[in-house]
């Protein structure tokens, strides 16, 4: 970990919450309300937020799974996002997320007229706004805690500890 955590802190709530009070818990709160507002179904929406966790590397958001009413996505599902191009797990939306999220985080200059075209027609344009915004938040917010350590140091919902893996890209 980059940052001193004093002993018996958790390391997220000191970093987010103790560090920086103005920034930090103004910035859990957004990363929250992507959870609790989402408009988007489950599938699509967990395709971009593990698009990014590959992207980005963060450990904690790679072991991550959205549950809503009880239901996450199915074992494999993350392989499957790995390879959105060509699996057939998925509907247009849901590998539209990904490839979304991807293109964001990697080639957001190369959003053409195509891609938009592709966008619009699965996507209104209120969840297309919602989904940047939620990619926007998995993106800075777990580059952030990866790149400070705070990646390998989180607990998941039940106290368990994320496992380590070697960092995915792209």
């Amino acid at each position: 970990m980059i940052v001193e955590v004093p002993g018996g802190k958790d390391p997220i709530a000191y970093v987010w919450g103790e560090m920086v009070p103005g920034i930090g818990t103004a910035a859990s709160k957004f990363s929250m309300a992507v959870y609790a507002h989402t408009t988007l179904g489950l599938r699509e929406f967990e395709a971009a937020r593990l698009r990014i966790a590959q992207i980005n590397g963060c450990v904690f958001c790679l072991d991550w799974r959205t549950e809503r009413d009880g239901v996450k996505v199915e074992d494999g599902f993350a392989d499957a996002v790995a390879d959105w191009r060509a699996t057939d797990a998925f509907d247009a939306r849901t590998r539209l997320a990904a490839e979304y999220a991807e293109r964001y985080a990697l080639d957001h200059h190369g959003l053409d007229e195509e891609f938009w075209s592709r966008m619009t027609e699965h996507y209104s344009e209120n969840e297309i706004v919602e989904l940047s915004m939620s990619i926007g938040s998995w993106w800075a917010f777990g580059r952030l805690n990866h790149v400070l350590g705070l990646d390998t140091a989180c607990m998941l919902t039940g106290g368990k500890a994320p496992s380590v893996r070697p960092t995915e890209s792209a």
